[in-house]
């Protein structure tokens, strides 16, 4: 379902909040860290050079993304798995558990932060970052074109992700004992090419609608949705400006907390 290349069309708009929440991360000498959702890996290797003496582990539930973040691997230090990001189990507890735009794909978020927490060892870090761009209008667009009677049936049970308030992640990791630092930032992206709102779309939102229709219904949903992003992000000589905001959470785990 996910491609490598389409994903990495927009590089640098993607992986400047994964700086953004590593910045944030205190954490001094980590024997173990774990990234859950690592993609195509090439930031896991940011991780390992973050913290040289630590185990890193990459984890993604794409065939497609392991495969390509395989290459990178360095057996001593850095390995990835295929797993379901819910169901994941690692071997040992984790001192940093970082996630970047990889957690607004799972559902129910209270028990995904309970399970993820009880994965830390005393004094670990749960450190994540979701798109919280569902209510713009490239998401909307993409819900009325899903609503459709062409679409509708076959697009029911697909899921669409989903962030909650900051309010709520703070509140949930406050009371499993966690101290919380959370925030939003709102980029505005200044895209490349034609229908360039639609090209960042087919990298990440577009691609279970996608996968679920087959390659005609595909083909007309796109040519749907296509006009009615150009009406909402009108392209200009400089690119096309795309705002786009994003949630960080890190909490970490007090010695000898829950």
């Amino acid at each position: 379902m996910w491609n490598p290349a389409q994903y990495e069309r927009f590089r640098d708009e993607r992986k400047r909040p994964f700086f953004e929440l590593l910045a944030r991360v205190e954490a001094s000498s980590p024997a173990q860290v774990v990234d859950l959702g690592c993609g195509t890996g090439d930031l896991t290797l940011v991780l390992a050079e973050r913290w040289p003496t630590a185990r890193v582990t990459g984890v993604d539930s794409s065939e497609a993304m392991v495969a390509e973040a395989t290459r990178r691997a360095h057996p001593d230090r850095v390995r990835f798995e295929l797993a379901d990001l819910a169901r994941w189990t690692p071997a040992a507890p984790v001192d940093v558990l970082f996630s970047n735009a990889a957690l607004h794909w799972l559902p129910e978020h209270p028990a995904l932060l309970s399970r993820l927490v009880s994965l830390l060892a005393p004094g670990g870090v749960l450190a994540f970052q979701i798109p919280a761009n569902f209510d713009a209008p490239s998401h909307r667009r993409i819900d009325e074109v899903r609503a459709l009677p062409r679409f509708a049936a076959t697009l029911a049970g697909v899921r669409r992700g989903q962030a909650e308030p900051l309010e709520q992640y703070e509140g949930w990791l406050a009371g499993m004992g966690l101290a919380v630092d959370a925030w939003d930032t709102t980029y505005l992206h200044v895209l490349p090419g034609e229908d360039a709102v639609l090209q960042w779309l087919l990298g990440t939102t577009l691609r279970p609608v996608l996968a679920a229709l087959g390659p005609e219904e595909s083909q007309a949903f796109l040519d749907t949705l296509r006009p009615l992003l150009r009406a909402d992000y009108p392209a200009a000589e400089r690119g096309t400006p795309f705002r786009f905001t994003r949630r960080f959470v890190v909490a970490a785990r007090r010695e000898g907390g829950r």
